[in-house]
């Protein structure tokens, strides 16, 4: 579980509330049924209204990507790759078809499966690019709902405060109705500013940066799997792949054994 996101969402809440308290103003002047659900209500109608209804009901399991770990570490698959590199050097292509049986990754495993069956080294790269491209693609479209969240939130915010207004201009006649109408009309404005900002925007990044990371993975697979048909050297391929990664990572790929010529 990412903790960090549960945590920073809990940390958040409480600081806007320590704020309130501190303030001096009752933390019931914030709460408004009303303005909640013209806000949220509103918010997740209007997403319904732009995304497919399987999309929207999708939703839980896209959030549930962004609160995971994710499943792969890139110096794992790194080593993984090398293994299967000096596998197919010692004993050829052909036994990579039993050293698939020990790859977790289903990317990884079609890949190798590609190479044994003799495909060409272009149409494997094609097939391995159009998964990863329409892996991104749907990754996209779900990162796209808590975007649209976070953008349509705070208008309904505003939709809101106009609301509010209105109902405060009839009240001019009543001095004393003034401040609580307008009080509440600006609650709108503040509850699609906290959700979208605290929550939907950052949700959304945090999906994209996953997204991003399993992309880079993937990117590390094909190249890796793209070298071994070429028969390239293990240690050529090792170097090859650490590039794509950060030189704090590259230190925690352990360097594996040629094999023998």
């Amino acid at each position: 579980m990412d903790i960090g996101l549960i945590a920073g969402i809990i940390a958040g809440m409480g600081l806007v509330i320590f704020g309130i308290i501190t303030g001096g103003t009752p933390f019931s002047a914030f709460i408004d049924t009303g303005s909640i659900l013209i806000v949220i209500g509103g918010g997740i109608a209007a997403t319904f209204v732009q995304y497919p209804l399987a999309d929207m009901l999708g939703i839980s399991k896209i959030f549930m990507k962004a609160l995971k770990n994710p499943e792969f570490n890139t110096g794992q698959i790194i080593d993984k790759v090398i293994e299967l590199a000096n596998v197919a050097r010692r004993e050829g292509l052909l036994a990579l078809e039993e050293a698939v049986d020990e790859v977790n990754d289903e990317f990884l495993k079609k890949g190798v499966m590609l190479i044994v069956d003799g495909t060409d080294p272009e149409m494997v790269k094609n097939i391995l690019e159009t998964e990863l491209t329409n892996m991104v693609d749907r990754h996209a479209k779900g990162r796209g709902i808590f975007e649209a969240l976070g953008s349509l939130m705070p208008a309904f915010g505003m939709i809101g405060t106009l609301v509010g207004l209105v109902g405060m201009l009839q009240s001019l006649s009543d001095p004393s109705a003034i401040g609580p109408k307008m009080a509440v009309a600006l609650l709108t404005t503040f509850y699609g500013s906290l959700f979208a900002n605290l929550i939907w925007i950052p949700i959304a990044g945090k999906l994209q940066i996953k997204s991003d990371e399993e992309a880079l993975v993937k990117e590390v697979m094909i190249e890796g799997l793209l070298s071994i048909q070429a028969g390239e050297n293990p240690r050529i391929i090792e170097e090859k792949l650490k590039a794509f990664l950060s030189p704090s990572v590259r230190k925690t790929i352990g360097t594996q054994e040629e094999g023998e010529e």
